[in-house]
């Protein structure tokens, strides 16, 4: 249960002797989607790992509230370490996608010591929600209005392919998380980090800008992938598992 009342669906699999790896899926995602289906729970257990994950507010079987002033970077922030401390994890090393990538990023930041080192996939510098079209969201969500915008509608269109979505609530997420904390170059997480992204994905450039200027930072470029097929690449994972077992 996060402060302020919401529910977070955790996932706990492997050894629970095991050093632990927090997992932490995209927008419109979930635990499952993210991690159980594509491979790399299983890949992370085999490797001596234990994943603890959990479905994000506002996703997959975790509370989802309508009020955007329930979505800031904050609180999303507080919600991972709520799950730590409820399962008294001292220390976890940290793997995030997308959404997950940007909490993971200011997690690092107020977490030496809890996180040592972090994988940060599909993750750009600045604020990707700036065009997102809130108002035609919820027009279309109210009533079906054709949504115009472009992003707007891809943005709907993966979620709404996704069952149990609820579409207000990820608009909501939206919305609370629009023009707040974002990565910083100037300011990055002095951790040993892994930053990746697809070949394919028009942000690959601002994450290698972003590993660039992390003091410990390297990059993983994987071929042939965008941002929404990047988490099931094989290389993706094996890179991952190499730059945890080695930091």
């Amino acid at each position: 249960m996060a402060p302020d009342g919401v529910p977070l669906a955790t996932y706990d699999l492997g050894d629970p002797d095991a050093p632990v790896v927090v997992a932490v899926h995209g927008f419109a995602s979930s635990a499952y989607a993210n991690w159980v289906a594509t491979g790399w729970v299983r890949e992370l257990n085999r490797a001596g790992f234990r994943v603890l994950a959990l479905d994000q507010r506002g996703h997959g079987s975790s509370g989802k509230p309508h009020d955007p002033a329930a979505y800031s970077m904050a609180t999303l922030v507080d919600d991972v370490r709520t799950v730590l401390d409820t399962y008294l994890v001292d220390e976890a090393a940290y793997v995030g996608y997308s959404l997950g990538a940007r909490v993971g990023w200011h997690a690092l930041l107020g977490g030496a010591h809890v996180i040592p080192r972090a994988v940060l996939g599909g993750i750009p510098d600045g604020d990707p929600l700036t065009r997102f079209r809130v108002d035609a969201a919820r027009a279309y969500i109210a009533d079906g209005t054709p949504v115009g915008d472009r992003l707007t509608e891809a943005y709907l269109s993966m979620a709404e392919g996704i069952p149990g979505n609820d579409l207000a609530a990820l608009v909501a997420l939206v919305e609370g998380m629009r023009g707040g904390e974002q990565p910083d170059p100037a300011d990055p997480p002095q951790q040993p980090v892994l930053f990746a992204a697809g070949g394919e994905d028009p942000i690959a450039p601002a994450s290698q800008r972003l590993a660039a200027a992390a003091p410990h930072g390297e990059f993983l470029l994987i071929e042939g992938r965008n941002h929404f097929n990047a988490p099931t690449a094989r290389a993706f994972r094996t890179g991952a598992l190499a730059f945890l077992e080695r930091t």
